[in-house]
C-alpha cells in the first residue's frame, strides 16, 4: 500500500496552507486505499486535532512514507533521501534563490514534482492557487482603497475564519462609486471578478465602462485585444501577440484616464509591452489611485512600472512616487499605492487549501498512483534518480 505523508511547512516566513484537508485525507484514504498520514504542526490552518477527528494518524517522522506533499519550497535540511516529493520548488525559471534546494534535491536523489508543471496535454496548469489569489487580490485593492480614501472599511482577509465571513461584511459595506479595471482572462482573474461581484460591485462591458458614467461602483474585465494593439496597425490577433509581444504597444491608455483601481491578473510576457510608462504615471490625466498587481511580476521584466518589489501580508501596501520613480510612503497624495503581495492565498488557507486539494484528489492523485506510467507525472517531473529529467535538461547550467 503506498503511503503519503503530508509534511509540516518549513519556509520562512511560515505558510498555513496545506495540500489536503483532514475530510480530503479521509477521502484519499477511502477512495484510493492509500495510507495517509499528517506531520503534526503548530502553524497549519487546519489543527492537529481536525485530523486526528477525521480519523487520520499523525506522525512526527514521515521517513516510512512513499510520497510526501507539501505547499511551499522544503527546507533543505529537511529533505529525506530517495524519497518522491510535491511541492512548488519556484526553480522552473532558474530563481537564483532556489538553486541550493535543486542542487540538494539531485544529491538526494529525490524524485521532485513540481505543482507548477503538472500540466494536460494542451499545457494547462491541473492543480494551482491562482483564482483564490485573485479573491485576495481583488479584497486587498479595495482595502488599499478604503484605507487610502476613508470612504469605507474592509477587515483584511487575514483576520476572518473563512471568506464566508468576509462575505458577511460585504453585505454591510456600502460602496461610493469606484471605477475599476480588471485585466486577464486565467484562474486570477477569475477568482478577483467573483471577489468583486461578491462586493456587490456591478459588471459592465470594456465599451460601457469607458463611454458612460456610473453612480455605483463598476467594474470591466479585459483582455489582450483590449490594452494591446498591433504597432504596424493591422488587426489584433491573439496567436501572432503572445508569440510577438513586441510587436505590439499598449493601448491601455483609456482605462487609466477613468479608472480608481486597477486589477492586474495577466500572465505577462517580458516580449509584450507594459501597460503604462512612469512617464504616464505623471501625467494628470493619470486617474488610477490603487494597484493591485496580483501577479506581481517584478521590474525590469513587469507589465506594470510600480512594481519595484513585492510587499507581504504583514505590509501589504508601498507607495509609488511617479516623479521621483522611487518607492515612497502609501496613502500620500502624491503617491499611486501599490499592493503586491506574492503569496496571496495564504490570507485564507483554509479556503484555499481546501480548493488546492480538491485539484489534487481529481486531478494528481489519480495520476501519482501510476507513477511514471502517467503523462501528467512525467510531464511535472523535474528531477529523478539524481538527475534532471529529459524535460528540464534546460536547467543544467542552473544547477552546476
Amino acid at each position: 500500500m503506498t503511503k503519503i505523508g503530508v509534511i509540516r511547512e518549513g519556509k520562512v516566513p511560515p505558510d498555513a496552507r496545506a495540500p489536503l484537508t483532514p475530510q480530503q485525507c479521509a477521502q484519499a484514504i477511502k477512495d484510493f486505499g492509500l495510507e495517509v498520514v499528517v506531520a503534526p504542526s503548530p502553524i497549519r490552518c487546519y489543527t492537529d486535532e481536525e485530523y486526528r477527528a477525521a480519523g487520520v494518524s499523525l506522525q512526527e517522522d514521515l521517513s516510512d512514507c512513499d510520497i510526501l506533499l507539501g505547499v511551499k519550497e522544503v527546507p533543505i535540511d529537511w529533505l529525506l533521501p530517495g524519497k518522491t516529493y510535491l511541492f512548488f520548488s519556484h526553480t522552473i525559471k532558474k530563481q537564483p534563490y532556489n538553486k541550493p534546494l535543486l542542487q540538494a534535491v539531485l544529491q538526494h536523489n529525490i524524485r521532485l514534482i513540481d505543482y507548477e508543471v503538472i500540466t494536460d496535454e494542451k499545457g494547462q496548469r491541473l492543480i494551482a492557487f491562482g483564482y483564490y489569489a485573485g479573491i485576495v487580490g481583488a479584497h486587498n485593492g479595495l482595502w488599499t482603497y478604503g484605507q487610502r480614501s476613508g470612504a469605507f472599511s474592509l477587515p483584511r482577509l487575514k483576520d476572518c475564519h473563512d471568506y464566508a465571513e468576509a462575505v458577511e461584511v460585504y453585505q454591510q459595506t456600502q460602496l461610493p462609486p469606484l471605477r475599476i479595471v480588471l485585466t486577464g482572462g486565467g484562474r486570477v482573474a477569475a477568482g478577483a471578478a467573483r471577489n468583486l461581484l461578491d462586493m456587490g460591485i456591478q459588471q459592465v462591458s470594456p465599451a460601457d465602462y469607458l463611454q458612460n458614467t456610473y453612480e455605483v461602483a463598476v467594474f470591466t474585465q479585459i483582455h489582450a485585444h483590449d490594452y494591446a494593439r498591433r504597432k504596424d496597425g493591422q488587426a489584433f490577433d491573439k496567436a501572432h501577440f503572445y508569440a510577438h509581444g513586441d510587436a505590439y504597444e499598449s493601448s491601455f491608455a483609456p482605462y487609466y484616464r477613468c479608472s480608481d483601481i486597477f486589477l492586474n491578473g495577466i500572465f505577462y510576457d517580458k516580449k509584450a509591452p507594459a501597460f503604462f510608462s512612469v512617464e504616464a504615471m505623471r501625467s494628470p490625466d493619470f486617474k488610477i489611485q490603487v494597484i493591485a498587481d496580483i501577479t506581481c511580476d517584478i521590474m525590469p521584466d513587469a507589465s506594470v512600472p510600480a512594481t519595484i518589489r513585492p510587499s507581504k501580508i504583514a505590509d501589504p501596501v508601498f507607495g509609488f512616487d511617479p516623479h521621483s520613480g522611487a518607492e515612497c510612503a502609501p496613502f500620500s497624495p502624491a503617491a499611486v499605492d501599490i499592493m503586491a503581495i506574492d503569496n496571496l492565498p495564504s490570507e485564507l488557507p483554509r479556503d484555499a487549501s481546501a480548493f488546492f486539494g480538491e485539484q489534487m484528489l481529481r486531478n494528481v492523485l489519480p495520476e501519482l498512483i501510476h507513477g511514471r506510467q502517467s503523462d501528467v507525472i512525467v510531464r511535472g517531473m523535474i528531477a529523478e534518480n539524481g538527475a534532471l529529467t529529459e524535460r528540464y535538461k534546460y536547467l543544467s547550467d542552473y544547477v552546476q
